[in-house]
């Protein structure tokens, strides 16, 4: 993809099915537990392993004793090999992450593996299991944030003189916003089965980016790709935490080598917390002054995250800021702590998620300063082009989605005084604020095969982690080759399919989805010759293939020969001429209890342009479940740390509140018809991350509103309100 694709192909079709709120063909086996998720295939004589993890900040493992467990009954074998990963790996990392098990860098890092006969033998084990440690000295050890001395990351993003421009500013704000670190907790635990054969290593594992994992775990083995195969057909949720291999996988996989049977590790909830990744806390700078009218002069976004010593990573907080709003001074800079917590990395929504939070926030706050609807101030300050790198937008319709959004809330900028409602024991205010999310895209490759009865099957290795990837690749064959939905077969999650760049970044359908487009594109070309006619002439509709005064149904057409072919999507050239990104807009009510603090979400609305919707049932389900997620970063959402050693004091979902039902109201989300050609072939942008980016920073917004308290720690709990409510 060198250039903008203006063909517009998927609205020239005759099937008509791209795009609608089709049902998912997963979703039967997946309500009626007929889905075989990772951990429950059923493989003959397969052990069970439990990971141990250590119980040091920093240090070394000296050894084990093992002679008490290996008494124990059914216990198999302790394994501690140096193959086995300390850290999970970043999102298409494409090498194995950091193997040293025995040198400790945080509390609750795998350092080896119980194998038994059962479950419940192996959880005995390694709960008996007793590690001699060399324990490094507390003074030499930062585990906290504000322990470390943080460093740039990279170089920051400065354009004029900010400084100058906010003393010269006619209204700023210069303020300080901080969020607590999170969670994936994805539904379905990590969890892996490994087998194998003496010459290849075969496992059914809870993955994300199976074009990166497969080298991944070779390389972790010392094994070639090729000797390697994962299989993750049905994956209960990722959110950034199956990116990358995590040390379930790998110790299934060396077990399985070393014992000569397959061996399943499935991590506990705690597990989950403790040793795979988490978002790192933020404490970021906003700086932000506008001239008389409020359109902005100086913009100002400096943040400092955490990770572990050696990680690349660094949450990306400032990537919205390049793009979204105007003002030629300007300065974008992230600064990263090295700290000995569990490593950071991708949780949905990398950057924008907090990023958004509070930059969302702080232009409340400089709406207030100003004086003017907090809408307006938006809409005054949307760039013509990007304003660091001078390209332009490929397409954005964030003024729409503000202006959709705001007339289906009913909202009212005209007086925004707070603490001027309540009903009974409630304040009651409202708030909104924008979403922005990169778009990115991804070489990719599928393969379609049209079958000469008619049916068609795509095959990648693209995974569906709750998405609809099954869904909105079923519905572009379809659409493509002119059949009904129910006549194509989607097979996903296997590395001996075509690879494709897997979920994450948002960035699965748009790929994949184009890959599948060209094969079936190449597919009617060869249609097109055995009818004899141009291909404009080309009608594909309900299993039947009509080019001039010909008709003919698939299966007398093809003659019992199948038509295969592979499409191979590639970036190309189009990657950095324009600036490309998902937009939209929410809008909320929320009602502050008077006496206690507690707030509760009333409603919600949000409109977002995606470019083309793929299907709109999926897409509104995956903004719908951002918002939902947005509500827990604003209110309930925080990972604890004991400051002394670092171990999580909340690692399940008892003490780490996600929201529940009564916490979520009937949220209203609404897509904005866009077409993006420099986005995909297909002209359809990412979505699944899109609903969760600044989210927070409405109900921030929303309860300032209602009381007049200005809460800049995220989540905001009613311990941070309490104290401050207005007198009733």
């Amino acid at each position: 993809m060198d250039a903008p694709d203006t063909r517009n192909l998927l609205d020239h079709t005759a099937q008509g099915v791209i795009g609608k709120p089709l049902d998912r063909p997963d979703g039967p086996a997946k309500v009626t537990g007929r889905a075989t998720y990772a951990a429950e295939h059923d493989i003959p004589n397969c052990a069970e392993g439990v990971l141990v993890l250590a119980s040091i900040s920093k240090g070394e493992v000296l050894g084990f004793d093992e002679e008490e467990v290996l008494a124990l009954p059914g216990v198999i074998a302790v394994i501690s090999d140096e193959r086995m990963i300390a850290r999970s790996a970043q999102g298409g990392a494409n090498e194995a992450p950091v193997q040293k098990v025995r040198n400790v860098e945080y509390f609750g890092q795998p350092i080896a593996l119980v194998v038994a006969e059962t479950g419940p033998q192996a959880q005995h084990a390694a709960e008996r299991l007793k590690v001699r440690y060399r324990v490094e000295d507390r003074d030499n050890v930062a585990i906290n944030p504000d322990e470390a001395k943080a460093e740039p990351h990279k170089e920051p993003t400065i354009q004029g003189d900010i400084d100058h421009a906010m003393k010269e500013a006619a209204h700023a704000v210069d303020l300080t916003y901080t969020t607590q670190g999170q969670v994936s907790a994805a539904m379905e635990m990590h969890a892996s089965i490994a087998e194998w054969d003496g010459h290849t290593l075969t496992a059914h594992s809870s993955l994300q980016m199976l074009n990166y994992n497969i080298n991944e775990l070779a390389d972790a083995l010392d094994l070639e790709p090729e000797r390697v195969r994962l299989i993750s057909r049905y994956v209960g949720g990722g959110f950034g935490s199956k990116l990358g291999i995590a040390a379930e996988l790998v110790a299934a996989s060396v077990a399985a080598i070393e014992l000569g049977r397959p061996v399943r590790v499935v991590m506990t909830r705690r597990q989950v917390f403790e040793c795979v990744i988490r978002r790192s806390e933020t404490e970021q700078r906003l700086r932000l002054g506008t001239d008389a009218d409020g359109r902005l002069t100086a913009f100002g976004h400096e943040a400092r995250v955490s990770n572990l010593p050696g990680e690349k990573f660094a949450e990306p907080v400032t990537q919205a800021s390049k793009f979204l709003y105007a003002g030629h001074n300007r300065k974008l800079a992230i600064n990263l702590a090295r700290i000995h917590r569990v490593t950071a990395g991708s949780v949905r929504a990398p950057g924008e998620a907090v990023g958004m939070q509070a930059l969302e926030a702080a232009m409340d706050e400089l709406a207030n300063a100003v004086g003017i609807d907090p809408v307006e101030l938006r809409l005054r300050n949307i760039p013509e082009r990007h304003p660091t790198m001078d390209i332009p937008y490929s397409s954005r319709k964030l003024a729409e989605c503000l202006h959709v959004a705001a007339e289906r809330f009913g909202w009212d900028g005209s007086d925004r005084r707070p603490a001027q409602r309540r009903e009974g024991d409630w304040w009651i205010g409202t708030g909104m604020a924008s979403a922005a999310r990169v778009h990115n895209l991804a070489n990719a490759q599928a393969r379609v095969t049209l079958q000469a009865d008619g049916t068609a099957i795509v095959a990648s290795d693209m995974t569906d982690i709750g998405t609809g990837t099954y869904t909105v690749l079923r519905q572009i064959a379809a659409e493509m080759l002119g059949l009904d939905p129910e006549n194509v077969l989607v097979r996903l999650g296997d590395t001996d399919f075509p690879p494709g760049p897997g979920s994450g970044g948002s960035h699965g359908a748009a790929s994949t989805g184009s890959a599948v487009q060209l094969a079936c594109e190449t597919i009617r070309d060869r249609l097109v010759e055995r009818l004899g006619c141009k291909p404009d002439e080309l009608t594909l509709k309900d299993g039947f293939a009509t080019c001039g005064n010909r008709r003919a149904a698939y299966p007398d057409l093809l003659q019992g020969a199948d038509i295969e072919e592979i499409g191979k999507f590639e970036v190309g050239k189009i990657k950095g001429q324009y600036s490309t990104a998902m937009y939209g807009a929410f809008f909320t009510e929320v009602a502050v209890n008077a006496w206690s603090g507690e707030t509760r979400v009333r409603r919600m609305t949000g409109a977002f342009g995606i470019g083309r919707a793929l299907n709109e049932k999926t897409a509104l389900s995956q903004c719908i479940g951002g918002m939902a997620w947005g509500i827990g970063q604003a209110l309930t959402e925080q990972l604890m740390f004991d400051r002394r050693d670092g171990h999580i004091v909340n690692p399940d979902l008892a003490e780490y509140h996600v929201p529940v039902n009564l916490d979520v109201p009937d949220l209203d989300a609404v897509l904005v018809e866009e077409r993006d050609p420099a986005a995909s072939p297909l002209q359809a942008k990412g979505v699944g991350e899109l609903g969760i980016c600044g989210a927070g920073g409405a109900i921030c917004n929303a309860i300032y509103h209602a009381t007049g308290v200005r809460v800049r720690d995220f989540p905001i709990t009613p311990d941070k309100l309490i104290a401050q409510l207005p007198d009733v």
